[in-house]
């Protein structure tokens, strides 16, 4: 076999599992959107036998055999950053991991959060922890096994952390996370000091639901979601899945008193699924580079889309008049200004999702306490509505009434998604650096925003990060699509900018 046919096949084998996964994907979007809760365990067999039908068949030790041959070929490697360099390095990476996993152990996993998934809706419709904590109690223990298999120098978390945000360690977040606390803290005090405070209520006025879908709709199309290759719906909790080459779908959640959620929501999941909708295309497809390179980098479209762009004056200079229209006599005794204000309104709250940009980091700081506590073993299971209050009551002066504002607020834990969240905050912060720079290149986006213009910064990224695949690992890519390496003061000056000119300070 030459080192040609050998990287041949391993395509071949890679682009199957991507079909396989695909499927999977397919089922638990159903899961979510569609399936009747009653399917549950069901469906747990379904992605149970797929996870492992793709574990088997990427550890399989044909597939070392072939990266092993394809890598001694020179000429496939001689240019580190060339498609086939680039594939061979992620697959390398990736296979080495996975086969430090059983299959049981996939498998089991597989099927514990299908499971969990539906118990933790239920648990957070009924506020009702302990009907979610016998599956918790199940994925703590398969999580904590998962790391004891991926190895790890300094803290098991670690072995979480790299499959969503490759070389990040515990470490590096407890270098990171105290001095962006402090700044963003001694905000949050600056902000509810200030005499300055918007009009709230003018977010809880009646939305028809139908009105917000379409009005939804609108926003995504016109930051560039492509609904030709793309869909939205309603779930529980809102999320982006890619599910093949022209298939990445999005949802979000309505409340007819609540219409900033929807709203911005969708334009978060839209950032995600403009990303995955501008990934290399060509064949490229189930290779590393028509891959996202981390999570971090991910959350960073979604989170420019959402906040950068979205809670922009400009942006609603244009919409504030297409929302009006939209929804007839519910805001036109509203101007521009007092609206502007209430949608970047900031204060302690309890739900993540619905954050403000000051204090969203806050929750994810109390997560990475409280994850990095329970994988290594300081902190319980059963503890957790206990622990999680103490936390809210520490960042944020707040005990949350119920578990499902609380520690039954995020869907993460059901999916077994321990290391997650950490990337969230990375995500705001690369959102910061790479809006800086595109406004630089391209001399002010601002003008362009408010007449509905959003390609420029939409091709922008396209160019600099979207195309790019896993070309670059994260801390590479940011340096060379900004030409610095991460840093979180391109962010503290945008929100210091923004709140100082909105709270007077």
């Amino acid at each position: 076999m030459t080192p040609e046919q050998a990287y041949s096949d391993l395509v071949r084998r890679m682009k199957e599992i991507a079909v396989l996964g695909n499927t999977a994907g397919v089922l638990g979007w159903d899961q979510e959107v569609n399936m009747p809760a009653a399917n549950a365990p069901y469906r747990g067999e379904q992605l149970s036998l797929l996870a492992g039908m793709c574990h088997q068949k990427f550890t399989d030790p044909q597939v070392g055999e072939w990266l092993t041959k394809a890598e001694s070929f020179k000429v496939l490697m001689g240019d580190p950053l060339s498609d086939t360099a680039v594939n061979l390095r992620e697959w390398r990476h990736s296979y080495d991991r996975s086969r430090k996993l059983p299959q049981r152990l996939v498998e089991e996993m597989a099927s514990v959060t299908a499971n969990a998934q539906v118990a933790w809706v239920e648990a957070r419709r009924d506020n009702k922890f302990s009907h979610f904590l016998p599956w918790l109690e199940k994925i703590i223990p398969l999580t904590q096994e998962q790391a004891k298999c991926y190895g790890y120098l300094d803290h098991s978390y670690d072995a979480l952390l790299e499959d969503y945000e490759p070389g990040l360690t515990t470490a590096k977040l407890n270098e990171l996370f105290p001095p962006l606390k402090k700044s963003l803290s001694d905000m949050v005090a600056k902000i509810t000091a200030s005499k300055h405070q918007p009009d709230l209520s003018i977010l809880q006025r009646p939305c028809d639901v139908g009105g917000q879908i379409a009005f939804c709709r609108k926003l995504a199309q016109a930051i560039g979601f492509d609904f030709d290759k793309g869909r939205i719906d309603v779930s529980a909790h809102p999320f982006t899945t890619g599910l093949g080459p022209n298939d990445t779908r999005i949802t979000t959640r309505f409340e007819e008193t609540n219409f900033e959620n929807a709203f911005f929501s969708t334009l978060h999941e839209s950032g995600h699924g403009i990303y995955d909708q501008n990934l290399p295309g060509n064949g490229h497809y189930g290779t590393p580079r028509a891959s996202a390179v981390s999570l971090g980098i991910h959350e960073s479209q979604s989170r420019l889309w959402e906040n950068l762009v979205g809670r922009s004056l400009a942006f609603w200079k244009f919409f504030f008049p297409e929302l009006k229209k939209s929804f007839p006599g519910v805001f036109d005794d509203v101007s521009l200004e007092a609206f502007y204000f209430a949608i970047n309104h900031s204060a302690p709250s309890f739900i993540r999702t619905e954050s403000d940009e000051v204090t969203y980091n806050l929750h994810v700081c109390l997560r990475f306490d409280i994850e990095t506590a329970l994988i290594g073993g300081s902190l319980k299971a059963s503890e957790i509505p206990t622990a999680w209050n103490a936390a809210v009551k520490q960042y944020f002066g707040l005990v949350p009434p119920t578990d499902t504002v609380g520690c039954l607020q995020d869907v993460h834990w059901s999916h077994g998604s321990f290391g997650y969240f950490p990337t969230y905050t990375l995500g705001n912060l690369y959102s910061a650096q790479f809006f800086a720079a595109a406004n630089k290149d391209l001399g002010g986006l601002e003008a362009g925003f408010e007449k509905g213009d959003f390609k420029p910064l939409k091709n922008w990224l396209t160019e600099k990060i979207h195309s790019q695949g896993q070309r670059y690992r994260a801390n590479d890519l940011v340096k060379v699509a900004t030409g610095s390496p991460l840093t979180s003061q391109p962010f503290l000056d945008y929100l210091g900018k923004k709140f100082g000119a909105l709270y007077g300070f």
